[in-house]
């Protein structure tokens, strides 16, 4: 059956600088099996289902394929799929404000100045990171315990640890091990840049390390945990990608309520129908 396809790259205005996602539109009557072959084949890090939700508060449902697994939420692949929804023709029920039914509950993505952007999801684990597992992180990034300002538990879905060095520079020096784990990495530029924080992502994928071009969950968690210590003010700017020739902007806002917003340009890269 011949399904609906786009792939769109995320946190960028300018093709192909920033992060690709594949999103399948009207993806009703693929089994598991299916969903996670075709993620296998893009081999992109993932690959989105468009799906009727079944909550009456949503306009649409995803679900969100790793090559090797389901995830619940991840931030990228939120905004791709909501870019995707609406030039395919979606209308949300709220004009402005699209609600996205995923595995961690009902995600908000708001359409703001020409760009997207999600309400960070509460996290699901947070706080100090047991020592035994501290000290594992600095040997995966191949840094000193001195070297590390701080590190936190910043899970919302895909399992970050977030660490915390001294300095843009820093992060850009990191040549990271093999790791088994979600490490993403910031530190903060000089006053008066033009972005705030220099962020990477590093995780696992069959039996390999890889670097995540610009990750919307890890930027979403470590907000949560930069404004709340006070080391970051919103609004400011991410940088990522630039290890790997990327160019990936994250906008972090903050409304009074509290709640913060991920967002990015998204522009479609590829679009066509794929045989499912």
């Amino acid at each position: 059956m011949m399904r609906q396809f786009r792939q769109v790259d995320v946190f960028t205005a300018t093709p192909y600088l920033g992060n690709p996602v594949a999103v399948v539109l009207g993806a009703e009557g693929l089994t598991d099996k299916q969903m996670q072959q075709f993620a296998h084949w893009t081999n992109l890090s993932e690959t989105t289902y468009v799906l009727t939700p079944d909550d009456a508060g949503a306009d649409y449902r995803v679900r969100i394929f790793m090559p090797t697994g389901e995830l619940p939420f991840a931030g990228h692949p939120t905004l791709g799929t909501c870019h995707a929804w609406l030039e395919a023709g979606g209308e949300p029920r709220t004009p402005g404000l699209v609600v996205q039914q995923c595995g961690a509950g009902l995600i908000r993505v708001r359409q703001d100045d020409a760009a997207l952007a999600f309400a960070a999801p509460p996290l699901l684990r947070s706080g100090p990171v047991e020592p035994e597992l501290a000290a594992h992180v600095a040997e995966i990034l191949r840094i000193g315990p001195e070297d590390i300002v701080d590190m936190q538990w910043a899970d919302n879905g895909p399992g970050w640890v977030a660490v915390l060095l001294a300095s843009a520079d820093a992060v850009l020096a990191v040549r990271p091990g093999m790791t088994d784990l979600d490490v993403g990495i910031a530190g903060p530029y000089p006053p008066g840049s033009p972005a705030a924080f220099e962020v990477r992502a590093f995780f696992p994928k069959e039996g390999a390390t890889t670097e995540d071009p610009v990750t919307g969950s890890l930027n979403a968690s470590l907000a949560q945990w930069l404004l709340a210590s006070g080391r970051a003010a919103a609004p400011y700017l991410a940088s990522q990608g630039t290890v790997l020739g990327r160019r990936g902007q994250v906008r972090i806002t903050r409304d009074p309520d509290g709640t913060i917003w991920v967002g990015g340009g998204t522009v479609t890269c590829v679009s066509g129908t794929v045989q499912l």
